[in-house]
């Protein structure tokens, strides 16, 4: 009926045929500007997420909506478009235009034409998570970013996670998991239903058929793997293990008969075959069928059933499960876990690249794997995580060659080494606390390794050099250490850095340029008095033996320094002077320090560092001998 006036006007005069057709000219083009204005805005500048920190709240610009989704084991038949389809396959990092409203959340469910759109080479690579791990996912993201690969899409188990990835321009689909955004725990009901959530999902997206790279978001790609898996175009499925003694030397695939350590599903790779397919589906089965089932135990039960031959003289494939499915295993020098990377430095040794960090083999929950690449610096933090406030206190531990290399390597020569080291960052920790800075830990040496299970120093077999440089988690609580402990019992908290951090790229320059050495010296000799006043080389000479008093006093004037180092901290710190402060200090780092596992032939089998061992002259790394003994010394 619009149309009607016009014609009517076609049998007019000609000159008011030409003023209307002009007219609705006008309109049509004033109309295409405006809306071209509204939905053709100029992107944002987003060059480096670190401009944005991981912990920042969204809650003031993301919808409240909060539509319902199902579970991706279910996808629709009728696959929603995603809104607007342009938003999935815009550049990874690049945020919405400004003034975007968060889409409807039906629009990120899992469809096969949602993963598409960031498929390249019928590859898509995925993780997922809650939001407790987002800064392992941006880790994650931007590794993979920085290696050139952007066929990714992370699952969100929770409606926090998935606006806060929107917002980030991360290319994220909502699992329907309606999980709880807080750190689940290791071991807990919740960590199995994460790993049911993964087995479901591979089930859902094997159809769609394409590629997969299922990854655990506590893992880096370091460097790009999807060549590697291209050498092997006939396996089913590649996966990682948990193997900690080399079956080869360069880059082939491990020895499959030489493997006996536990398959690890948080690498692996599946072509949506149909032996991958079947083992996909029973796997999912068997899981929902018993929720006491690990997901990585039912996945090695099923997977073992049936194990060999090889499926050539070559390629180190081997038939398993149902004895169709053609099965690799992924080298564990170069796929690393937590134990070949950080304990045994395999590709060190062997002169190869890593292609990816898995942190397996640790013991302070999510804090420690975050610790131990940040140890690596391979975790990306956000740019306040290098300038703190209060600044840095460092030091240069000094530990004797006789502790380090001389004799046996025993329970005692072991336990003998760290404590030397843990006097040394108990005064650190004090005099950190004094000043208000943040402690950078000194790198930590080990001479025996820590495990779950009896062994007789470091595992037969496997690549571990004596002594060698432990994780932090090995001798002290992480989470601990990073844990809000309440003031009145604890003191304040002291922050802590990895050994590494003054090394990392990512520190800013105005922390690089403000540093101040200090050089202990003995009290009343030449130019050895608690002074402000440094020599003209820059380095501020302090007394040995100082007590909290003179620390405050002589570091008052340098509050602004962003960087303290210590050439050694042994005899720096006497003593506080308020037994209060004291106390509180002595609570919280008591439980700073953990247990080495295990001694052979005994039970129990691990034994207790302490803090204060100095203090015990009849100290000795023993373990309990009771039940009752069977505590922390505090």
């Amino acid at each position: 009926m619009g149309w009607y006036p016009l014609q009517d006007v076609s049998n007019s005069k000609p000159l008011f045929l030409t003023i209307y057709a002009t007219i609705l000219v006008g309109i049509f083009f004033s109309s295409f500007y405006v809306f071209s204005a509204i939905y053709s805005g100029k992107p944002a500048d987003f060059n480096t997420w670190l401009t944005l920190s991981p912990s920042s709240s969204l809650s003031n610009v993301v919808s409240s909506h909060r539509d319902q989704a199902p579970n991706v084991s279910t996808p629709t038949a009728v696959e929603p478009a995603p809104y607007p389809p342009s938003k999935q396959t815009r550049p990874i990092w690049e945020v919405p235009h400004h003034g975007t409203k968060m889409p409807p959340h039906k629009s990120f469910r899992l469809t096969k034409t949602l993963v598409q759109q960031r498929v390249k080479d019928n590859v898509i690579i995925v993780t997922f998570g809650n939001y407790a791990f987002m800064d392992f996912i941006l880790t994650w993201v931007k590794h993979l970013t920085d290696l050139g690969l952007s066929n990714l899409l992370v699952g969100a188990m929770d409606t926090k996670l998935l606006e806060a990835l929107f917002w980030r321009g991360i290319p994220v689909f909502d699992m329907g998991s309606h999980m709880s955004t807080i750190d689940v725990g290791w071991g807990s009901p919740t960590f199995h239903k994460m790993g049911r959530e993964k087995v479901i999902l591979i089930d859902a997206i094997l159809p769609f058929g394409y590629e997969l790279l299922m990854c655990d978001t506590d893992m880096v790609w370091l460097k790009n793997p999807l060549p590697y898996f291209a050498r092997f175009p006939g396996a089913d499925v590649l996966t990682s293990s948990d193997q900690v003694v080399p079956t080869v030397v360069d880059d082939s695939l491990d020895v499959w008969q030489q493997v006996g350590a536990a398959y690890n599903i948080g690498i692996f790779h599946w072509r949506p075959t149909r032996a991958a397919k079947k083992l996909a589906k029973e796997w999912r089965e068997m899981l929902l069928a018993d929720d006491k089932i690990w997901d990585q135990n039912g996945f090695n039960e099923i997977v073992r059933r049936q194990l060999g031959p090889s499926v050539d003289d070559g390629s180190g494939l081997a038939y398993a499960f149902d004895g169709n499915l053609k099965l690799g295993i992924l080298p564990a020098t170069i796929f690393c876990s937590g134990h070949t990377f950080f304990v045994q430095g395999m590709y060190q040794q062997l002169r190869l690249e890593p292609y990816a960090v898995h942190t397996t083999f640790q013991y302070a929950g999510t804090e420690g794997k975050r610790h131990r690449l940040r140890e690596a610096m391979v975790f990306y933090d956000p740019p306040e995580y290098y300038d703190s406030p209060g600044g840095f206190l460092s030091f240069k531990p000094a530990i004797p060659k006789s502790l380090l290399l001389d004799g046996e390597h025993t329970i005692e020569s072991h336990f003998y080494l760290v404590n030397y080291q843990i006097k040394q960052i108990r005064s650190a920790l004090a005099i950190a606390s004094l000043l208000n800075r943040t402690l950078v830990m000194p790198p930590l040496w080990c001479r025996l390794d820590r495990l779950w299970f009896p062994h007789p120093g470091v595992l037969v077999g496997s690549m571990t050099r004596q002594p060698f440089l432990c994780p932090l988690d090995h001798v002290f609580e992480v989470n601990i250490m990073l844990k809000e402990l309440p003031e009145e019992e604890f003191g304040h908290g002291i922050n802590i850095r990895e050994y590494s951090f003054l090394e990392n790229p990512s520190l800013p320059k105005q922390v690089k340029e403000s540093w101040l050495d200090v050089q202990l010296c003995q009290g009343g000799s030449q130019d050895c008095n608690v002074s402000n006043s440094t020599t003209p080389s820059g380095v501020l000479r302090f007394p040995k033996n100082s007590k909290e008093e003179m620390f405050k006093s002589a570091f008052s004037s340098f509050k602004d320094v962003k960087v303290i180092q210590f050439s050694t901290i042994q005899d720096a710190f006497a003593g506080f002077t308020d037994k209060t402060r004291e106390e509180r200090f002595r609570n919280r780092v008591k439980r700073y320090v953990g247990i080495w596992c295990c001694v052979e032939n005994h039970s129990p089998g691990h034994v207790y560092y302490d803090m204060y061992w100095d203090e015990k002259p009849s100290w000795k790394p023993v373990p309990p001998q009771s039940p009752h003994d069977d505590h922390p010394p505090w």
